[in-house]
């Protein structure tokens, strides 16, 4: 949980996972998008060829996760709302929530497979 809410390596929770704490700054503004490896352990984040395509099972269940929300948010608050305006908020909401849901779902798909190792072992 550590190196998922303060966007460190996975391994040695010192060296930082992205270039930037701020998703919205690594996806959009950033050319350089993830670091390849951590400075401090050497750890190369992509650990096999593909590797990334695994979080798109976390982005997809973060992406449903935020429909849902903003679906009984807008059904509790609007009753009378109209379908289509419902369906407006829900797609705005995931599309504003991207950079976020994209920085997120890599930092909890490589923390599935890389163990935090304490000391200066590696």
């Amino acid at each position: 949980m550590y190196s998922i809410l303060f966007n460190k390596c996975p391994r040695c929770h010192v060296g930082s996972f992205w270039a930037s704490n701020n998703p919205f700054r690594n996806m959009i503004f950033s050319t350089k998008n993830a670091c390849q490896t951590c400075e401090n352990c050497s750890l190369d984040y992509e650990l096999e060829v593909g590797f990334w395509y695994g979080c798109m099972y976390i982005s997809y269940a973060i992406s449903v996760a935020v429909m849902v929300i903003f679906w009984t948010l807008t059904t509790i608050f609007f009753p009378l709302i109209n379908i289509f305006n419902e369906i407006l908020i829900i797609v705005l909401a995931i599309l504003s929530v991207s950079p976020l849901n994209y920085h997120v779902s890599r930092l909890i798909w490589i923390n599935f497979f890389v163990k935090y190792i304490p000391n200066d072992t590696y």
